[in-house]
């Protein structure tokens, strides 16, 4: 089979390209002819480099958030600077076996993608790495009002609500960059990839019913060494990018109020208002997977996820699970999915109270020990690795092609 992967990256930049790269190599490994298309930059991933059966190409363009307002905006609502290039790509692999694959489009590709792979008669699968398919912001979360958005995408209710995090203007380019999207996929039968159950119960009814629905939990790359060996001052663990609606504020808050040190791998916004909540907490920034998984490993007491939005599937989760940590994660999640409360770690509401409450509990007598013995143990039994994931990839590029 050919497939087409296509990316606004081909480096692990974040949770999306990281899958991208990951369901890549391990469909190369099966046999299948990949070519991995990215539009910012020109540099890789190493593991896209030198197989047999990848073939990389980078457009060299640029983030387009990273351009003028002006210039953002245009490209962000449809940009023409890569569609003669991938008219042509698209042409030179057209055959009966082959198809396409988007992980992300919003950075640099905009909607203007999806009207080339249209035209190009090539079948289609979208992984839901977010809610952008249907919801201007992608988020499907109010930000004025901090709580899951209820209001039908692009309804009347939906343009007038000033939910975007920077600005209503913002919002705005938002809604004519959804509305490019909707008439670029306007009666395509392409195939959605929810990566999680919550996913799917958040937008699947949203979906056009041309629109075929599959869903597959994302691969996570990790070997079975074994339980960690903690070491001795173990930290609630937050890694990410500290925003409001993934709750890294909720970690500072019942931290603190729990008596327990923290420590938050990632950057962002928060930063500042983290240290203002509790200024012992330990901030490294952006380390890579290698020394993120090491300081998890190590130093976590449990890794903390109190997403306010319905996230689709954070990976540190079951990257610390692999490795024996527990995690306390929101219900509202789809790393939800993969913890049972109590058994292998902790579910809650996205509330500090209630957090502060967990880390307590995790914090009492052998209970983080218990659960990071379940959560190795659930992790383990079936383990999503790249292999399973690209199986199951094809299961769906074949019926979608069929």
């Amino acid at each position: 089979m050919r497939i087409i992967i296509i990316a606004d990256y081909a480096i692990p930049e974040g949770g999306a390209p990281q899958v991208a790269i990951a369901s890549a190599i391990a469909l190369a490994a099966l046999g299948h002819d990949v070519t991995y298309v990215h539009g910012v930059g020109s540099a890789g991933d190493p593991g896209l480099e030198g197989h047999p059966n990848i073939t990389r190409i980078g457009l060299g363009g640029a983030d387009i958030w990273s351009k003028n307002a002006f210039a953002a905006a245009k490209d962000g609502i449809w940009n023409r600077e890569p569609l003669a290039k991938l008219a042509k790509l698209l042409a030179d692999h057209a055959g009966q076996n082959a198809i396409v694959h988007v992980h992300q489009w919003t950075k640099y590709f905009s909607p203007s993608l999806f009207s080339v792979i249209r035209r190009s008669g090539l079948p289609l699968a979208v992984s839901l790495h977010d809610y952008f398919l249907v919801c201007p912001t992608g988020l499907m979360y109010r930000f004025d009002r901090q709580e899951p958005c209820a209001l039908t995408p692009m309804s009347g209710q939906c343009l007038a609500a000033p939910c975007d995090p920077r600005s209503y203007l913002h919002k705005g380019v938002r809604v004519l960059r959804a509305a490019a999207l909707n008439r670029a996929l306007k009666g395509f039968a392409c195939s959605a990839i929810h990566v999680s159950p919550v996913s799917r119960q958040t937008i699947g009814h949203w979906l056009p019913a041309a629109v075929r629905q599959f869903t597959l939990e994302n691969p996570v790359e990790c070997q079975d060494k074994g339980m960690r060996s903690p070491g001795p001052n173990l930290k609630v663990t937050y890694c990410g990018r500290l925003t409001p609606e993934k709750g890294a504020d909720l970690v500072a808050l019942a931290a603190r109020d729990a008596g327990l040190p923290s420590l938050f791998i990632g950057e962002g916004p928060l930063r500042e208002k983290i240290l203002a909540i509790d200024p012992s907490a330990e901030i490294t920034g952006w380390l890579d997977k290698t020394q993120a998984r090491a300081r998890i490993e190590r130093d976590a007491l449990a890794i903390a996820a109190p997403s306010r939005w319905p996230e689709t599937g954070p990976l540190v989760v079951a990257e610390a699970m692999s490795c024996g940590v527990p995690a306390v994660v929101s219900n509202r999640a789809g790393a939800a999915g993969r913890v049972t409360h109590g058994v292998d770690g902790l579910v809650c509401e996205p509330d500090a109270g209630a957090l502060a409450a967990g880390f307590r509990t995790l914090a009492g007598g052998d209970t983080a020990a218990r659960l990071g013995a379940g959560a190795y143990a659930s992790f383990w039994r079936h383990p999503p690795a790249p292999a399973a994931h690209a199986a199951g990839l094809v299961a769906i590029y074949e019926e979608t092609i069929g």
